[in-house]
């Protein structure tokens, strides 16, 4: 089955005033469906036609050579983006409790800590590129970043959360503004998603 761009759980506007319905539009319909479209055109007569998007970026040194950065930078993409719209909620959340919670305070001392390290990841990812809240199988957090479309799952990580700071995801709002962007972003994460995706690990 060939991969599909999966539609917004929210309409366009409704993660104003944060991120746009103009950025919204070009950030879902044309930028990741880019992705998709290559992604499928990419993987004809690779043998991974019918693999999940984790199976592909799990696999990464099995793919054909002459193909192979191609299907990871647009398998990322598509990964990386259905995360992206997953994870935010019009509003925002709760803060994280439970186990999360527990979890966060362990590695960070303090959710806002965590949100300082976070964003300082965002804003000094060079280029474009992710900043990731990720975990292992053990529980224990970490945030990192990656260029590009890279992908944290590639590195053995579980993703739980993840903001994506190239330039197209707010440019339209705040120029070249991004510690701004990574701050007010924090108003639209959907904690009951992060933790269950920390649940499941």
């Amino acid at each position: 089955m060939a991969f599909e761009l999966k539609k917004l759980p929210y309409e366009y506007d409704a993660l104003e005033p944060i991120i746009d319905k103009e950025t919204m539009h070009f950030h879902h319909d044309k930028h990741h469906q880019t992705y998709v479209t290559n992604l499928n055109n990419l993987l004809e007569g690779t043998g991974f036609e019918t693999s999940s998007i984790e199976e592909i970026l799990t696999s990464l040194d099995k793919l054909p050579e002459a193909k192979k950065n191609g299907i990871r930078n647009n398998a990322g993409g598509v990964y990386n983006h259905n995360l992206f719209w997953e994870v935010m909620i019009p509003g925002g959340s709760k803060e994280p409790k439970n186990e999360l919670k527990i979890a966060i305070e362990k590695a960070f001392g303090t959710l806002d800590e965590l949100k300082n390290v976070f964003n300082a990841k965002g804003a000094g990812q060079f280029g474009s590129g992710w900043a990731w809240l990720v975990t292992d199988k053990e529980g224990n957090l970490e945030v990192l970043s990656t260029p590009n479309q890279d992908s944290p799952i590639s590195l053995g990580k579980i993703v739980l959360l993840g903001n994506d700071v190239w330039e197209h995801a707010y440019y339209l709002n705040y120029q070249n503004r991004r510690a701004d962007y990574l701050k007010a972003w924090w108003e639209l994460v959907n904690w009951d998603v992060v933790e269950n995706r920390y649940l499941n690990r």
